[in-house]
């Protein structure tokens, strides 16, 4: 049955592995959201009433690299598992080149992409997912705490402030997605889901990787799920390969963007927020959905850029 599936899986058009692909997330995410424990409860403080909360169906939709961390979740999580004795130095070589195109010219090749994804499918095959999940969990420790841009942080923060859910949507293994979104406080993750048998990986994903359209097919998965109203949700991300998922909501927003994407941005007056330099860049508003209120944490946003700009 299982090989019956694959090859169904081999024969789909790349929308429908797409499609599958951000089914699969969402069904991952919401299933991390049902097993998670529950948070003990906290004695009640004294403090001023919060921000007012407009819409109850409104969410926030992050990308990660160059979003949220600065260069590429899974260039680091290549370091941490060449630490770890899972490759060799010629494969971070590779990761390597990738990281620094990326970080230089700030856009996604789909070449590397797709090496990307070719290697680490090969290196996690026959691995568990419990002792990956316990890898990522330390290499984010490692690593990626440090990579996290101080200006997106805030805008994370500020969702979460006006009450609203946050969720991270990522090209990266949902094991490491799921690390960074609950580090982060985040309501849960999106990523890249591997076919996994007996709580080990087969070295297959799940119809594709969460790049693209996928991400964009994952966020109306997860909408319909959780009964979100796209038109009072806003997204963020960096690069152009994400305009379908920021097109599908009430409120896109750019951040560090690639040149392509910041043309479009323009184009469609998008709001532009850049936390990599000094050059100015528009400043991001607050959706009418999140209400008066959050404008506090768009003021942290600002002031984080101003100091990454003065150091």
């Amino acid at each position: 049955m299982a090989a019956l599936r694959r090859l169904t899986q081999t024969r789909r058009s790349p929308s429908e592995r797409a499609a599958l692909a951000g089914e699969a997330a969402a069904d991952a995410a919401e299933r991390a959201l049902r097993e998670a424990p529950a948070a003990a409860p906290e004695a009640p403080e004294e403090q001023p009433a919060g921000p007012p909360v407009d819409h109850p169906h409104g969410a926030a939709f992050f990308d990660c690299d160059n979003t949220i961390l600065q260069g590429a979740a899974v260039f680091y999580l290549g370091v941490g598992l060449y630490r770890r004795d899972f490759f060799n130095r010629r494969d971070v070589a590779r990761f390597a080149w990738q990281q620094a195109w990326f970080r230089l010219r700030g856009s996604e090749d789909p070449d590397h992409i797709a090496d990307a994804r070719s290697t680490a499918l090969s290196l996690v095959a026959g691995k568990r997912t419990a002792d990956l999940e316990a890898i990522c969990e330390e290499i984010f420790e490692d690593i990626v705490a440090a990579k996290v841009w101080p200006g997106t942080r805030a805008l994370v923060q500020m969702h979460l402030d006006a009450g609203q859910r946050v969720w991270l949507v990522t090209a990266a293994p949902v094991e490491v997605a799921r690390i960074i979104a609950r580090r982060l406080g985040m309501t849960g993750a999106l990523g890249t889901v591997s076919e996994v048998v007996d709580g080990k990986y087969t070295g297959r994903l799940v119809g594709e990787m969460l790049h693209g359209p996928a991400k964009a097919e994952a966020v109306l998965a997860l909408a319909r799920r959780e009964q979100l109203d796209l038109g009072r949700c806003a997204a963020y991300s960096d690069s152009a390969n994400d305009i379908p998922m920021l097109s599908q909501v009430g409120h896109p927003f750019v951040v560090n963007p690639d040149g392509r994407l910041r043309k479009y941005a323009r184009a469609h007056g998008w709001r532009v927020q850049d936390f990599r330099t000094g050059r100015k860049a528009a400043r991001i508003g607050v959706p009418a959905a999140i209400g008066a209120g959050a404008l506090a944490g768009a003021a942290v946003a600002g002031l984080a850029a101003r100091r990454r700009r003065h150091r």
